[in-house]
């Protein structure tokens, strides 16, 4: 059973469509509101968004803080599931939009009560 699981979940994610939800993701992106500089690449069989730059810290950023993304992809461009903040010991629900010029990321707190969409542009 366990072999078949994995065996599905491969081709799942090996499937053309699906892949490139995450590959799309992985680079550099900057944060609509020109406070971050963040790197999205593999970390283990996870995503980590990693801070490069912050602008302003007062808001408790800081260059090094990583989000750990356990995300799958539902389409061809979306991708859900959680994002653990280890520094604030919150995990959030959490869906990516991704497409060639546009990152857009939902993250939800409280059962999906308090959320925040953040839109992010390629720094390339």
């Amino acid at each position: 059973m366990k072999r078949t699981i994995l065996f599905v979940a491969a081709v799942l994610l090996a499937h053309p469509a699906l892949a490139n939800a995450v590959s799309d993701a992985r680079g550099v992106w900057l944060r609509n509101d020109g406070n971050a500089r963040v790197m999205i690449a593999p970390c283990g069989d996870k995503l980590c968004a990693t801070n490069l730059w912050i602008g302003d810290t007062s808001g408790g950023e800081a260059v090094g803080d990583r989000l750990i993304m356990t995300l799958k992809p539902v389409s061809d461009s979306k991708l859900s599931g959680t994002a653990y903040d280890p520094k604030r010991g919150l995990t959030y629900s959490m869906t990516m939009q991704v497409s060639a010029n546009k990152l857009t990321t939902r993250g939800c707190v409280v059962g999906g009560l308090l959320c925040k969409n953040v839109n992010w542009t390629p720094a390339d």
